[in-house]
């Protein structure tokens, strides 16, 4: 399906609320030709992915779990939420070693994170747990032999909560190798290319400005310097491609 501006009127781009989207949104929100070409929906990552999916959107910042749901998919940016190891945001947490852990919560607020648990729980802690999907307040549930995995900004203040933290950015690492993807910008239809190139530089705008961006977000529970720089990896690589491709691999046998 091809479609121009015109015919599109304005671009709906889904953006996900997280400290973590804010270099990338950075340029957007600076681009004021951009902004006139688009219109900017932020929400947590799986409603991102329900509007993409229900054709409410037209390119999201979406978990990567969605694109086997997804009737065509584009990837049209060269940057994502990835890790190259410790991703700080997104892990097991827990009051009991992995090996005593018996019912592990599963946040609501994004697919691929639950399902990359799942993945390394059964391939690489080779662990059989109860699953259950998890409500609004969950992390107050987080305690005997019940763990939770939790995303986001919540998990950067988990932190401070659980004795037991299991990144899964790091397990996944020592599992394959390799980095991860957990989201990307993701179009459900060709969007023109000139709207692409343009977006695409915004992206890239945010990278050069991670100090302003620190300075600009007041947040206590984490240091954001190192979350941007060193957990949170932007660049979407080829390593990193090969790493979804390996992860939906996965979800086709384990999910």
């Amino acid at each position: 399906m091809h479609a121009n501006l015109d015919e599109l009127k304005k671009i709906k781009v889904g953006a996900v609320s997280y400290l973590n989207t804010k270099p990338l949104l950075y340029g957007i929100e600076k681009d004021a030709a951009l902004q006139e070409n688009i219109e900017l929906i932020i929400d947590y990552p799986a409603r991102i992915a329900a509007m993409l999916l229900n054709n409410e959107i037209d390119v999201g910042l979406v978990p990567v779990a969605v694109i086997p749901k997804l009737q065509e998919h584009y990837i049209i940016t060269d940057y994502c939420i990835g890790t190259n190891g410790e991703v700080a945001s997104v892990a097991i947490f827990s009051e009991v070693p992995m090996e005593a852990i018996e019912t592990v919560l599963l946040d609501y607020q994004s697919r691929t994170s639950v399902n990359l648990a799942k993945v390394l729980l059964q391939h690489y802690w080779k662990k059989e747990v109860v699953f259950e999907d998890a409500k609004a307040d969950f992390r107050d549930k987080i305690n005997g032999t019940t763990a939770g995995v939790v995303i986001g900004d919540r998990a950067l203040e988990q932190r401070h909560k659980n004795q037991f933290i299991y990144d899964l950015g790091i397990a996944w690492r020592n599992f394959t190798g390799l980095p991860f993807m957990f989201a990307a910008w993701i179009a459900n239809k060709q969007l023109p290319q000139t709207f692409i190139e343009q977006f695409n530089t915004a992206n890239g705008l945010g990278m050069q400005h991670i100090d302003e961006i620190v300075a600009a977000n007041h947040f206590t529970g984490y240091d954001l310097k190192k979350y941007y720089t060193a957990n949170i990896s932007y660049d979407l690589t080829e390593e990193k491609r090969k790493a979804l491709k390996k992860f939906l691999g996965f979800l086709n046998t384990t999910v």
